[in-house]
């Protein structure tokens, strides 16, 4: 009878055990595809596939575990980089995810599975800026930052100016289809407060305020 008693309490115990397996396999499965990447139906992980490296940025090369390999380099005028073991690296016109696989391909043929990171420490190329012209206090080119936005925009060139027609404002932004030109109500985000015009910039814009009829 005790021996029963035992078997049954054991079997209970395994059942228990597979309930538990299978209510967390469901969510291991859901933790895996996230860390390699975005299921079907779902949004992909963001990249950095807004800044677009240009000539003058200068670049931190990290290493990892290869100090003596890590460097801090700027980009010439030739859109090129050079750094240990790596010669005459193109630069322009890639993002900085990019330039590091690329930097990766050539390192694997000295160090066994190089990791790669590079960090934009000075954005000073076209490339990385917005442009604010028209009828603002004082235009200018501003340095692109993530998250940068067209209040921001303003708020940096000192506002709009007495007859600026904000209204009537635009971003210029070329995309690889050609030119797009995307309108932005000034006044009413400046004045009324309207957020939904506060619109993202992205590096290379142009904000144009043009100047009002009388």
């Amino acid at each position: 009878m005790m021996a029963n008693r035992c078997l049954f309490a054991a079997r209970r115990a395994c059942a228990g055990i597979l309930f538990c397996l299978l209510a967390i396999a469901p969510a291991h499965s859901i933790a895996q595809k996230t860390s390699a990447g975005a299921a079907p139906g779902e949004a992909a992980p963001a990249e950095d596939n807004r800044y677009i490296i240009g000539p003058g940025d200068t670049l931190q090369v990290f290493i990892w575990r290869n100090p003596e390999l890590s460097t801090t380099v700027p980009v010439r005028p030739d859109g090129k980089i050079s750094t240990p073991l790596v010669e005459d690296m193109i630069a322009v016109g890639k993002t900085p995810s990019q330039l590091a696989r690329d930097i990766e391909g050539v390192l694997g043929e000295y160090v066994r599975s190089p990791q790669v990171n590079i960090i934009v420490t000075q954005a000073v190329s076209t490339f990385s800026q917005v442009k604010v012209i028209g009828q603002v206090a004082t235009p200018q080119s501003l340095p692109y930052r993530e998250g940068m936005t067209v209040l921001d925009a303003v708020l940096a060139v000192g506002g709009l100016g007495p007859f600026a027609a904000g209204n009537r404002a635009k971003i210029v932004r070329m995309e690889a289809g050609g030119q797009q030109e995307i309108r932005v109500k000034l006044d009413d985000l400046v004045n009324r407060g309207a957020m939904k015009y506060n619109l993202a910039l992205r590096p290379g814009d142009v904000l144009v305020v043009p100047e009002s009829f009388f």
